[in-house]
């Protein structure tokens, strides 16, 4: 195997290549789709027309806020959400309704909705056959109700609550029909559902009324029962008498308490007074006092008189002296009636006392009898509050059993839904759309057959080259001298030549240099240096070793070339896929193993004149299969050698071994077609020939390190050709 980095195996597809290949097969691909738009044209215009009738329905409350006794019917309002919209799809594509809506129409008298009704003859030859399944075995319900779910089609529309009901048919009459009667028995099946649940409500309420009643009229009997055993009467603000008087009493005993404490606190600084000799004018009580404000009133004017008269008089005259006796006399009297009103003051005080310690006593007797009325009175509330809530339930059961059978006497019962858009008669088939279809039809043939041609030239290989960073060796054309084409059994001298491998070591080789004619002693030692092997042995080293490409250089010439042709038929008796390339420029290897020349080959597949299957042949005398050199211009192919290591990569992936034949090649001219898995052999006739040993040297330098000699002496290749054979 070579050692050799090979990097020139990258390829890139050739864009203007490529799409001119389009150009190139342009009358095939016009013929191709006008074929199928003329066969989608005439599918489309024998067809059977269709036609679609389309029912809309909305989804809303119908319930009116004056057909209430509340005047609110948000308790009622339906579930109008996505998921209660999508129930109603459902209810309306359910088997109940389409079986309505179908004995209604009639649709099973239909052959379009029960093919058992008119089949024709070739149908029931194919039931007969058991190619088809008798439709008569279905039940004739059944079958219509299949054939009406294919032409159904309900859904809703998105973010709304809108529900559509799609009826396609061949008949435009009966589409727009059907659509229409399936809405209305869609609503009259929603009205018959209201009316037994309102008539379930009915018969539901009225013999809870009944109870209800009796039950409300015990509770309040246990009320008035309770009131009056309890003696639990109920004064102003609806509360119970002994709480009422209790609060009056409290209330007067304050009022008690606050007298007497004026009366004490009174008497208190008309005593202070009175002992103290103080002046009586400033107390409230002596000014409160008729008597006393008089003798007040006489004393002022006595003292005026004095002094009116000192003005004239003496003190000691009879009649100053007179008048200040009288002056005397009024205040003694003053100090009486403020002694007196001390009195009354005190007896106030006491009088008030006494009221307090009744008021008191009262007080706590009612506290007693109020503690009993409020455990009466809680008793009480709740035997009212049991009987309220059986009356209020009562009436809501009234009001709700009034409102039931009003709607069920007078039949109104809205439904939850609405058609606002019937279906009318279509004018025009949805299906088929004869030039949409055929334009379609069109388009679509020129795209595929556009994507095949693409994909033939890109199989092919011709739309490819060279990666741009891939490493390009500049090819050689190989000319070799005229010489006579090889004959398929090599006949050679018989001489012995020992069975070993190269050696590995380059010097080695690079020391076999040529020797003089006259000089035959140096021969033996390089023949025993290069150590050839036999076909047998450079079989089987191909296949132990696992290689896919075994690449043969023939220094001797086109005779030489009996060698690559040898291994690949021992190799293919073995069993595995094998193909031999030849790349001389003769064609020596591809002749002896076909039956002319005239075969197209590499050439023609470089040129881009064939394709892989137009240039592979199998060999006449084994399994092998071989592209010969081909018929093109040599010239032109050259042009077109950057796809040979594409080529080469195609049939190392369809082949186990791809052997190659290159003539009298050098390293640099092998290096585009050897990979990491690849065996480079030399063909030896002559081992003490001097060009046997320069290439040698030559490949070695070339960085080949590993060589094998091959040598077709001894071995004995098939005289007839092998029967069976055919072309790849």
């Amino acid at each position: 195997m070579s050692g050799v980095n090979n990097t020139s195996n990258d390829v890139d597809v050739d864009l203007g290549r490529l799409f001119a290949s389009l150009v190139a097969n342009w009358p095939r691909i016009v013929i191709v789709s006008v074929a199928v738009t003329a066969l989608a044209f005439a599918v489309a215009w024998i067809s059977t027309p269709h036609y679609k009738g389309e029912t809309r329905i909305l989804i809303e409350t119908r319930e009116s806020v004056f057909t209430r006794p509340d005047g609110n019917a948000e308790s009622d309002r339906p579930i109008l959400d996505e998921e209660g919209v999508i129930s109603q799809v459902e209810v309306i594509s359910s088997t109940d309704l389409l079986k309505r809506v179908a004995q209604k129409l009639d649709l099973a008298r239909l052959p379009e909705f029960d093919e058992a009704a008119d089949m024709s003859m070739l149908s029931r030859l194919f039931v007969i056959a058991g190619l088809l399944n008798d439709p008569s075995e279905v039940p004739p319900e059944e079958r219509v109700l299949t054939a009406f779910r294919e032409k159904l089609k309900v859904y809703r529309v998105e973010k709304s609550r809108v529900i559509v009901i799609e009826m396609s048919s061949e008949n435009p009459e009966l589409a727009a029909l059907i659509a229409n009667t399936l809405a209305d028995e869609y609503l009259a099946v929603q009205r018959d559902a209201k009316l037994q649940s309102n008539a379930d409500a009915t018969e539901w309420l009225e013999p809870e009324i009944v109870d209800l009643r009796q039950r409300v009229k015990e509770a309040e009997a246990r009320v008035a029962s309770f009131r009056s055993q309890s003696d639990l009467l109920i004064g102003q603000n609806s509360t119970v008498l002994a709480t009422q008087q209790l609060s009056e009493l409290s209330s007067e005993l304050s009022r008690v308490r606050a007298n007497r404490a004026v009366a004490e606190a009174t008497a208190q600084s008309v005593r202070a007074a009175l002992q103290a000799g103080a002046s009586l004018d400033a107390l409230p009580s002596t000014l409160s006092s008729e008597l006393i404000q008089r003798l007040r009133e006489r004393q002022v004017q006595l003292r005026a008189d004095i002094a009116d008269l000192s003005t004239t008089l003496l003190d000691g005259h009879p009649r100053i002296r007179a008048l200040r006796s009288q002056l005397a006399d009024l205040d003694g009297q003053i100090r009486d009636e403020a002694t007196k009103a001390l009195r009354a003051l005190e007896t106030d005080a006491q009088t008030a006392q006494y009221r307090e310690k009744q008021l008191v006593a009262d007080l706590n007797t009612l506290k007693a009898e109020s503690a009993r009325a409020g455990d009466d009175e809680v008793e009480l509330r709740a035997l009212e509050r049991e009987a309220a809530a059986q009356r209020e339930l009562l009436e809501s059961y009234l009001t709700r059993y009034r409102e039931a059978a009003s709607r069920r006497d007078r039949n109104y019962l809205p439904v939850d839904a609405r058609v606002f858009s019937r279906a009318i008669v279509p004018a025009e088939p949805y299906f088929p759309k004869v030039l949409p279809i055929t334009g379609a039809a069109f388009a679509a043939s020129l795209l595929v057959m556009a994507i095949v041609t693409l994909l033939q030239e890109l199989f092919s290989g011709r739309a490819m080259r060279p990666a741009a960073g891939g490493r390009v060796e500049p090819v050689e054309e190989v000319r070799m001298p005229e010489v006579e084409p090889i004959a398929p059994v090599v006949a050679a001298a018989p001489r012995s030549v020992p069975d070993a491998r190269l050696v590995s070591d380059a010097g080695s080789v690079a020391a076999a240099k040529p020797a003089p004619a006259n000089d035959a002693a140096p021969a033996p030692a390089r023949t025993a240096a290069l150590g050839e092997i036999g076909i047998e042995r450079a079989a089987e080293k191909l296949i132990a070793g696992g290689a896919s490409r075994a690449i043969f250089v023939s220094p001797e010439g086109d005779e030489a070339a009996a060698t690559a042709v040898l291994v690949a038929r021992e190799v293919a008796d073995s069993g595995l896929r094998v193909l031999l390339l030849d790349l001389t420029s003769t064609g020596a290897a591809s002749r002896p193993m076909l039956e002319s020349a005239a075969y197209p080959g590499i050439t023609n597949l470089l040129a881009s004149e064939a394709q892989f299957s137009d240039v592979i042949h199998s060999d006449l005398y084994s399994d092998c299969h071989v592209i010969p050199l081909g018929t093109a211009d040599a010239a032109r192919a050259m042009r077109a050698v950057d796809r040979l290591p594409m080529i080469m990569n195609a049939l190392t992936t369809a082949y186990d071994v791809v052997v190659v034949e290159c003539g009298p090649a050098d390293a640099s001219a092998i290096r585009r077609i050897v990979s990491d898995s690849s065996e480079v052999l030399v063909s030896v006739l002559e081992p003490e020939d001097e060009a046997v040993a320069a290439a040698a040297a030559e490949l070695k330098a070339g960085g080949y390190g590993r060589l094998t000699l091959v040598t077709p002496v001894g071995f004995q290749p098939p005289s007839t050709p092998g029967t069976g054979r055919t072309a790849a």
